[in-house]
């Protein structure tokens, strides 16, 4: 029997080929604890290797047939081979960060194997400093971005002390089987759940919902009409990052204090997430300048946001609204183009913030419609946005795997046809990672992007006086 799959996580089978990976990554570095080496953390998640045991999620395996008409589903409690899903790779010297970041990014480049569950693990060894590196990627239509996060701090603990903690691909031992309840289900006076209120009160809000969806969606075409910030953009320009992809991949990455972008953001009365696109603005200004490639109108990135509330903490899945963000590429003060930024990101939140869920959800179905008919090969009348810039928030402490400093977190995403990059951004208790991930087809080297990240928050801290 298969369990359901949502319309969202479904598209990312459907819109996957060869050239086209639809899986998200995450690069993790870790410190040997004292008196231990890369060696030795190796024979221990080696030993998670003999277990045989596989949490829930990743015990998954997308299927279709014909009782299910053609629609993808769940095949849940599938046999799970650890030797195929779980591989060693060693650097080639001299074991730096550059062999590194090569070697992910083939790895990255790769289709993940759909008779089986829609996930891989490489253990990596032969870092020059002595760190040992874990690379782990997951298909979109299993997890988003904050699922994957989700899933790989299940397995680290704050406490440098405590041992026998599981794997990333292990349940943890508090593992159970979820429960889906109708939240404040009314009852009657023998206790048992009132059915015939719940879908009456279950009906109301559809019905709700539905009168609010044309005017949200009238309202997101009439401030995209008016170059207003929200989920939908028709000024797009076109670009070199605007092309259709090959399925090789590029990636850099490289990690700020968290606490630079923290000073700057306090100082200039905005979020954290907005230094972040300022900093891609000018970085981008910057690169595609160099390259003599750079539009006279300013560049758009779309923006997730996740819409993910206290009640679905533990579900996997997609639930991601989007935003699109003026990045004021054609202005030469970082100053200016930061304002710019804030102005637009706060107008697109203050468009979604009288909205519910399900009226984003469809606000922002509509802004990627023009990427969406991109990944399926077909064009349209309006172009996409021009990148995709994620910040996802990671842990806030210092975390560990029996005694092993996570000292770095990288993470990886999907470019696609008609956007040829995708920046997205991670947090660990000190720092925050930008992990850049582009087509290699398309694209030239990425590493000159982080300078120019790192000269823009410059130029962001000396505007804002620090």
């Amino acid at each position: 029997m298969l369990l359901p799959m949502s319309p969202t996580d479904s598209m990312f089978l459907v819109g996957e080929s060869r050239d086209h990976p639809m899986h998200v990554g995450g690069l993790a570095l870790f410190e040997p604890p004292d008196g231990a080496d890369a060696q030795a953390m190796r024979a221990m998640l080696d030993a998670s290797l003999t277990g045989g045991a596989v949490s829930s999620l990743l015990s998954k395996r997308a299927r279709r047939s014909v009782t299910t008409l053609g629609q993808w589903g769940w095949e849940e409690d599938v046999d799970v081979d650890l030797d195929h899903h779980i591989r060693h790779d060693a650097l080639p010297a001299p074991g730096g960060i550059t062999e590194l970041m090569e070697l992910v990014a083939r790895l990255h480049s790769g289709l993940l194997d759909r008779s089986r569950p829609l996930w891989e693990v490489h253990l990596i060894e032969g870092l020059s400093d002595g760190r040992f590196a874990v690379y782990m990627k997951i298909h979109h239509a299993l997890a988003d971005g904050v699922s994957a996060l989700k899933l790989l701090r299940s397995a680290l603990s704050e406490d440098v002390d405590a041992t026998g903690m599981p794997a990333p691909w292990e349940p943890l031992v508090r593992e159970r089987p979820s429960l889906h309840l109708v939240p404040d289900a009314p009852t009657t006076s023998s206790g048992r759940l009132d059915l015939s209120a719940a879908v009456l009160r279950a009906a109301r809000g559809a019905a709700g919902e539905a009168a609010g969806m044309l005017p949200a969606i009238v309202g997101t075409i009439d401030r995209a009409r008016r170059g207003h910030g929200g989920p939908l953009t028709l000024s797009a320009p076109k670009s070199m990052l605007n092309v259709p992809i090959g399925g090789a991949r590029r990636f850099a990455a490289r990690a700020w204090p968290l606490e630079r972008l923290r000073l700057v953001a306090k100082c200039a009365d905005s979020t954290i997430n907005d230094v972040v696109l300022a900093m891609c603005s000018g970085a981008l200004r910057t690169f595609m300048g160099d390259l003599d490639a750079l539009p006279e109108d300013p560049l758009v990135a779309m923006v997730p946001v996740s819409l993910r509330g206290e009640r679905q903490d533990g579900k996997a899945g997609n639930e991601i609204g989007v935003l699109m963000c003026n990045l004021a590429t054609h202005l030469t003060d970082p100053a200016e183009r930061f304002d710019a930024v804030r102005v637009s990101m706060r107008e697109g939140k203050d468009a979604m913030r009288t909205r519910s869920s399900a009226q984003i959800l469809a606000m922002s179905a509509l802004g990627t419609v023009p990427l969406a008919l991109g990944m399926f090969g077909l064009g349209g009348p309006i172009r996409p946005p021009n990148v995709m810039i994620s910040n996802v928030p990671g842990p806030r402490k210092a975390l560990y795997w029996n005694g092993a400093r996570m000292s770095a977190l990288y993470p990886l995403s999907i470019p696609v046809d008609g956007q040829a990059l995708n920046i997205t951004c991670t947090s660990t208790d000190d720092e925050i990672a930008f992990g850049l991930t582009g087509c290699r087809r398309s694209l030239p080297p990425l590493a000159p992007l982080l300078d120019h990240l790192d000269n823009e928050l410059g130029a962001l801290e000396q505007s804002v006086g620090l």
